[in-house]
């Protein structure tokens, strides 16, 4: 029988693996799906890290490979035609990609838990909610049948459904779409993880409802220590409770900082372009300023600085050199911009800030 590491044995027992590590680091991560009609490059060179009861949000607009760099990290890309082709992703200081997937399987759920886009659609519409919430603890722990559906009330209770006793037999489509994010939540966080990574979580619910999801995702980590990885395009929803801020381009981060630094101060075109684009209760617009162009194509991107194209502020070196995170005054702030001081500068004297 196949020995499990030691350090292995100590994640899944919850015990800081390599002491002083970050809770969860991701260096230079790379992800491509091989398609019959050519290669979509979805992640290129990826990094940030996790610490314990931190939350970073990760930005951009759909298709720069959040999602993607999240199943990533997850280890549940289908291979083919996903691959991870290079990088690192460590949970306490321990590798993840080269663990064999029977102890990675004990990590993912025990120790690194995901909410899922659309729970309508993440959820089975044949099996009650709380057959699913409940599979994880058949599954994990060998519980019950009676087991797992006792330890379903309880989490519903944590996420504050109404009446979970009595609906922990209902369909997910007898649920509004609110609840059934509170049961995708429930679910994630059956196990007691240590990093809980929410993939746009208040996806199509109205403003009154995400601020709910929102509060209760901040209350579970102030409750359980977790840290908390915020993936969203909707910058307003992450403003009030994100400490740092990745935000990516072409599945490649282009800034990051504080979240205060980067949305009072942003120091890339692209942020700067996320921002404009944005309503404010405190300005008066005639109409929003969205940014010109689309994504580019993940099967051909453009050489240089993959935002070239969209950018007002590009030059010729923009379209042939790529420009490296490169560290700015504030601790911690880094941006991937050839001319950033200019573009601040233009930034600063425009008064356009957030």
């Amino acid at each position: 029988m196949t020995q499990v590491p030691l350090q292995t044995r100590d994640l899944v027992a919850g015990k800081p693996a390599v002491p002083g590590a970050p809770l969860l680091s991701v260096e230079n991560i790379h992800v491509e799906f091989r398609l019959d009609f050519g290669t979509v490059k979805a992640v290129n060179g990826l990094t940030y890290h996790v610490n314990e009861r931190e939350t970073v949000a990760i930005l951009g607009e759909s298709g720069s490979g959040k999602s993607v760099s999240a199943q990533a990290v997850m280890g549940i890309i289908d291979s083919p035609p996903g691959f991870v082709t290079d990088g690192s992703v460590k949970f306490r200081g321990v590798e993840l990609l080269t663990m064999a997937e029977k102890e990675r399987r004990q990590v993912r759920g025990e120790r690194i838990a995901m909410i899922f886009q659309d729970a309508l659609t993440a959820l089975n519409p044949v099996f009650t909610v709380g057959w699913q919430i409940g599979e994880m603890f058949r599954e994990h722990h060998g519980s019950t049948k009676k087991e797992g559906l006792d330890a379903a009330v309880e989490l519903m209770d944590r996420v504050k459904i109404p009446l979970a006793r009595d609906r922990v037999n209902s369909y997910p489509h007898e649920f509004s779409g609110g609840m059934r994010q509170r049961v995708m939540i429930a679910m994630a966080l059956a196990l007691d993880p240590d990093v809980l990574i929410a993939d746009e979580p208040t996806t199509a619910l109205d403003v009154t409802v995400q601020a709910q999801i929102m509060q209760l995702l901040s209350d579970l980590q102030e409750e359980t220590g977790m840290g908390l990885i915020l993936i969203t395009h909707d910058l307003g929803v992450v403003a009030e409770v994100a400490d740092r801020v990745v935000v990516m381009y072409a599945g490649d981060s282009v800034e990051k900082g504080e979240i205060s630094d980067v949305y009072h101060n942003p120091a890339h075109p692209y942020t700067m372009g996320l921002m404009d684009s944005m309503p404010r209760h405190d300005v008066q617009k005639d109409r929003l300023n969205p940014i010109k162009g689309s994504p580019p194509d993940l099967m051909a991107i453009p050489a240089g600085c993959a935002f070239n194209p969209r950018c007002p502020y590009a030059q010729d070196i923009c379209r042939v050199e790529k420009p490296h995170l490169h560290e700015l005054g504030e601790a911690g702030r880094v941006s991937a911009c050839h001319f950033v001081e200019e573009v601040r500068d233009a930034r600063n004297r425009s008064g356009s800030r957030l």
